[in-house]
């Protein structure tokens, strides 16, 4: 074992030798995050690669409010469509949770289920708590929309403003970024 680099003499290492390069890997993952309603579905892509995020693409997916098949299906075909143009590694979702009616509930549910139904079984998807996605993204877990809203801008350096769904869908993409990041680091510590 030599003390520095430079006490290394390249004359004295046996011609035999095997050199290791140690090779740095930069892991890029894509994130989808989505906010499901049965009137508007929040989406948010961003990439993550060595510590930092960039807005890939963002909006809402609004059905006309006909029937509810009809908002389903449009809400599954629209999913489909993005993770086919986006190809994201993971998929991000808020989870449901009982608002101001049962009714409300049911709709939110087979909205979330219809954007699931897109997902390819290979791809994972991650379910978050409204709290735990404010708590991520703001600090508090009791954060108004337009808290949040400006956080997300915050993070991901954006002039524009964005949609209340579209801030929704990119908080839920945050959230899980930083919950993948520090997986990361506790299986680096072991």
């Amino acid at each position: 074992m030599r003390s520095s680099w430079r006490a290394y003499k390249p004359a004295t290492e046996a011609a035999s030798a095997t050199v290791f390069a140690r090779v740095s890997t930069v892991v890029s993952t894509r994130i989808l995050g989505l906010d499901p309603g049965s009137l508007r579905t929040g989406f948010g892509i961003i990439d993550c690669e060595a510590g930092s995020m960039r807005l890939v693409a963002q909006g809402c997916i609004a059905t006309t409010g006909g029937p509810i098949a009809d908002r389903l299906r449009i809400i599954h075909a629209r999913v489909t469509e993005l993770i086919a143009e986006h190809c994201p590694s993971e998929i991000a979702v808020e989870r449901i949770f009982l608002s101001k009616s049962v009714d409300s509930a049911l709709k939110l549910g087979q909205a979330r289920g219809a954007a699931l139904a897109a997902v390819p079984q290979a791809l994972d998807v991650h379910e978050y708590a409204p709290r735990a996605i404010k708590q991520a993204v703001v600090g508090v877990g009791g954060a108004e929309k337009t808290q949040v809203a400006h956080m997300v801008r915050q993070l991901l350096r954006l002039e524009a403003r964005l949609t209340a769904d579209a801030a929704d869908a990119l908080a839920v993409a945050i959230c899980h970024a930083n919950s993948h990041r520090r997986l990361e680091q506790l299986v680096e510590r072991v």
